[in-house]
């Protein structure tokens, strides 16, 4: 009797972070303000197409961040809310703390992109602690945006260090937010959350629907336009 091979991840090209946060930024609209969150999120910034007009919004007081400045050439005085150094684009505005929050919290935000420690079947976000007290609780602006936003996309891996899913049936970990992550984007694929459970629109090359099954705990299907996620190596 043939014996069946095990998928394991080792076995496809997983997507970089830069190349995570890269397919992400090419699914943002023309027009929004976007806040990007804390790790992968913020490298979003970099990526965004130079001629689609998008405002980024950051929570602590900065209303038009550009990219990354380059190396040497940083300004103290500009940073985002993950402590990095940043530009500003044509126009932008800097504003106090409460300012950017009143934003949020007002409904002014189009889309706000979070990282995830697990997403749920329904879009149930947790991202802000793991009861792990090596790593001190971190909910930042995460829950104001969870609630405030208008969308809310989910940017990770698709499993943690351990090999265990990250996109689960029931979150383990405390929510930042019920029912609000709309789309997924992992090393693995780009997932929608609809009414109807979790639609696969793409994945890595050489991974089969099958293959990301085993690696995620809600049932899948595949989109009928299911396409390669092969982005650019940057």
């Amino acid at each position: 009797m043939a014996v069946q091979e095990v998928f394991t991840l080792d076995q496809v090209q997983k997507l970089s972070r830069n190349q995570l946060s890269w397919r992400a930024a090419q699914e943002i609209d023309e027009g929004l303000y976007v806040n990007l969150g804390i790790g992968l999120p913020t490298l979003c910034t970099n990526f965004i197409p130079a001629d689609r007009e998008v405002v980024l919004h950051s929570e602590n007081g900065i209303l038009g961040a550009g990219p990354n400045p380059p190396k040497g050439e940083e300004d103290r005085d500009l940073i985002n809310a993950s402590k990095e150094y940043i530009t500003l684009v044509k126009g932008a505005s800097v504003f106090v703390h409460s300012d950017a929050f009143a934003m949020i919290r007002g409904g002014h935000i189009d889309l706000a992109l979070l990282g995830a420690f697990e997403v749920s079947a329904g879009g149930d976000l947790a991202n802000w602690t793991t009861g792990d007290p090596k790593f001190p609780p971190g909910v930042g602006g995460a829950m104001d945006l969870a609630a405030g936003a208008k969308a809310v996309w989910a940017l990770t891996q698709h499993v943690t260090k351990s090999g265990a899913p990250k996109i689960v049936n029931t979150c383990s970990y405390p929510l930042t937010s019920a029912g609000v992550v709309t789309k997924i984007f992992t090393d693995l694929a780009v997932i929608d959350v609809t009414d109807n459970g979790l639609l696969v629109r793409e994945m890595v090359a050489g991974l089969s629907l099958d293959d990301l099954q085993t690696v995620t705990e809600p049932k899948l299907t595949a989109a009928n336009d299911l396409k390669v996620l092969a982005p650019p190596a940057v």
